[in-house]
């Protein structure tokens, strides 16, 4: 009777622990998560603001075309780009500030964070951190993490560097190229007002990723958006807003 219990004790403990293990690892990887510090994610559903944000850029030309796309509707977004690409194609990172869009940091070479020493992320957020300076001087202080991936550690050495970290509520899903209808048709069954959307201009394996897909559905959805009463800013805008709205 004694074993059994024993037993049936250990197999609980186990069960627990293998639970906490898979919550913590989704916690890690989860974009809305706050497990392991704050981030940001978003304003309040309702809000009428959205912002649209493009990780792995800058990638040519598909970041280019980009531009056009959002000129042509008077939409800023936020870039968040990887320091070896800017070093490469620093002509496009300084077209996307020109074009008033916002840029941030999304490490040097796009390593999964979670699993990395301290010292391996103060060198990723460090020198990308130095190819933006060289590439387009002031910029802003907003770090991604590749793949969503961080844990404490990550956030805290992202913060001892000025870094404030930002997350997205809503994804089109296209880093494998799905058609741009079907990219268009899954961001838009997620908005319901505050949103950060993720979008990738670029990919972190190689430049000149084929990023066509996901330029067509950005057409697409903001006149759509724009169609539905919504206003698009940039992750500064709708942070500055989330500072007002909590004012008392």
């Amino acid at each position: 009777m004694l074993y059994n219990s024993l037993m049936l004790a250990l197999a609980l403990t186990g069960a627990v622990s293998a639970a906490a293990a898979l919550a913590a690892g989704y916690q890690s990887m989860a974009p809305t998560g706050q497990w392991y510090g704050q981030t940001f994610v978003g304003l309040p559903r309702g809000s009428r603001q959205i912002a649209l944000t493009y990780d792995d850029g800058p990638n040519d030309p598909h970041t280019l075309r980009l531009l056009e796309v959002l000129a042509s509707h008077g939409v800023q977004a936020t870039f968040f780009l990887i320091g070896c690409y800017v070093q490469q194609r620093p002509n496009i990172a300084r077209e996307i500030v020109q074009a008033g869009h916002v840029v941030g940091n999304h490490t040097f070479t796009h390593p999964l964070l979670t699993f990395r020493s301290e010292t391996e992320i103060r060198r990723q957020l460090s020198e990308c951190r130095a190819a933006l300076q060289d590439a387009i001087g002031q910029h802003s202080n907003l770090f991604r993490p590749p793949f969503g991936g961080r844990r404490s550690a990550v956030l805290r050495v992202a913060r001892e560097l000025g870094l404030e970290p930002v997350m997205w509520n809503v994804t089109g899903y296209d880093w494998n190229t799905p058609p741009a209808a079907a990219i268009e048709r899954r961001v838009a069954r997620q908005i319901r007002g505050g949103d950060v959307i993720l979008l990738h201009d670029g990919g972190h394996k190689q430049m000149g990723a084929d990023r066509l897909k996901t330029v067509i559905a950005t057409d697409h959805l903001i006149a759509r958006c724009k169609t539905e009463g919504y206003e698009f800013v940039t992750i500064p805008q709708m942070m500055a807003k989330s500072v007002v709205s909590h004012q008392p």
